[in-house]
């Protein structure tokens, strides 16, 4: 990108989420070549969700300290990086599994699937669902469900596991890429849903060292969009407080990629102690982050509307798989299902025209980068006009944006070498091998306050 010139997605989001149009001046890009490359311009997604972030982060910080913009020049090769992140973690020398024996594509009757069964819960739904056992060698299981699955329809696959509570998705076909299963086109999803609720004085955040200092973030979130949205927070100064149910456990290895900078706590909201220890934490939190199903979290009182009229000026934002609305929208999900659910994956197609993949998580990073964003942003408005805010985001809809809405840009720079992006430190579990944040702006934070902790170990209060 030629200085000077504004690069249209960065222009794009920026835009959505309510930015001055005067400050994407401030953004520039150092390019590298050799980023990992697919047939559709994720190069081009991960930097403008990154360099977004980081505006974001440097316009909050200016208004704080009632200063000037600083520059934002985001490194590609820091952005190709950090967006492997969930791949570069070692602990202790060991390289995580990033997908179980269980997940993948496997051809069906008629077409593909894509199944997800990394968490222990989801294998064992989808092998109920097809009336497979779960025991066994693991290559003798992988080899009994391969050939269960080649003997049915992918949409029969698809409808029954969902009905079992597990994750399997129709690989959507490239001749017919505006009819995804979803039943909603992939063109009628939005990238960004921003509204600000109720009125009020400003909220003036106090001059501060970095942008979101003194900023309580009640995380509620998952696997990979949410947790690198709050992980993001964290970094810039945010008191980011994790709390997942003690029913449903995290991946050990996951939560040591995303949980840098956090504190992480267990609280089951159906039990009456608990529930008061998370409502002492919810009327003291300036933003609620939520990575669940729409309406999961409903019963609980949770609802962004309940939030917001109990607690004005709050900052709800949420994200989840199949957007917001239509038939899909309750479905679990992950960002591998999405990209087969959508069309990338027949896109990415190999020769032989088996599914393919993008060259990263690119729609889980890509929209936790944008929620950070919205976030930041959110909180600046509320610095100088109050109220409170609803935001949401999906996967689906930064999928839509990627095969849709990002013109490819010419490729320069440098040769991509991760190695000067990565660093170690101790962690409770052991050396901790992982990627640096990619958010730059002059005088950003270099690194995480802390490492991750062991996940759910933390006290449920604000520090």
């Amino acid at each position: 990108m030629a200085n000077g010139e504004t690069d249209a997605a960065t222009a794009h989001v920026w835009t959505a989420l309510g930015g001055p149009a005067e400050l994407l001046g401030a953004v520039s890009y150092a390019p590298s070549s050799g980023v990992p490359a697919a047939r559709l311009p994720v190069r081009e997604l991960a930097r403008a969700t990154v360099g977004v972030a980081s505006l974001a982060a440097a316009e909050l910080g200016a208004r704080r300290a009632g200063g000037a913009v600083p520059a934002v020049r985001v490194d590609e090769a820091a952005v190709a990086t950090a967006f492997h992140s969930e791949r570069h973690v070692r602990i202790d020398g060991r390289k995580p599994t990033s997908f179980a024996p269980l997940s993948g594509f496997w051809r069906a009757a008629d077409g593909w699937v894509r199944t997800h069964a990394n968490y222990p819960h989801h294998r064992a739904r989808l092998l109920a669902a097809l009336g497979l056992p779960d025991g066994g060698e693991t290559d003798a299981l992988v080899e009994r469900l391969s050939a269960e699955l080649a003997t049915r329809p992918a949409r029969w696959i698809q409808e029954t596991v969902y009905a079992a509570g597990g994750l399997a998705v129709a690989v959507l076909e490239r001749g017919n890429p505006e009819i995804p299963p979803t039943g909603i086109p992939l063109t009628e999803l939005p990238l960004i849903e921003s509204r600000r609720v109720g009125e009020g004085a400003p909220r003036p955040l106090p001059e501060a060292p970095l942008p979101a200092s003194g900023v309580r973030v009640l995380d509620l979130t998952r696997v990979l969009a949410g947790p690198v949205a709050t992980r993001t927070l964290a970094l810039l100064g945010a008191d980011v407080l994790r709390i997942d149910s003690p029913r449903l456990p995290e991946d050990p290895d996951l939560h040591a990629d995303t949980g840098f900078g956090k504190r992480s706590a267990q609280l089951d909201l159906g039990d009456p102690s608990d529930r008061r220890a998370f409502d002492d934490l919810l009327a003291r939190a300036d933003v609620v982050v939520t990575g669940y199903r729409p309406g999961a979290l409903d019963r609980y009182g949770l609802a962004p509307d309940d939030l917001l009229e109990r607690h004005p000026g709050l900052v709800v934002a949420q994200v989840c798989a199949w957007g917001w609305s239509g038939p899909w929208a309750a479905r679990r999900g992950f960002d591998s299902l999405v990209q087969a659910a959508t069309g990338i994956a027949a896109i990415e197609a190999g020769p032989d025209g088996s599914p393919g993949v993008l060259p990263a998580q690119a729609l889980d990073h890509g929209t936790g980068y944008l929620l950070a964003a919205a976030v930041l942003r959110a909180l600046a408005e509320r610095h100088e006009t109050g109220g409170g805010r609803h935001l949401r985001f999906s996967l689906a809809g930064t999928a839509s944006w990627l095969t849709h809405g990002i013109t490819p840009a010419a490729v320069d720079g440098a040769p991509y070498d991760p190695e000067p992006h990565l660093a170690e430190t101790p962690a409770p579990y052991g050396q901790l091998r992982y990627a640096r944040s990619p958010i730059t702006y002059a005088g950003r934070p270099l690194d995480w306050a802390r490492p991750p902790g062991q996940w759910g170990t933390d006290a449920p209060r604000w520090l």
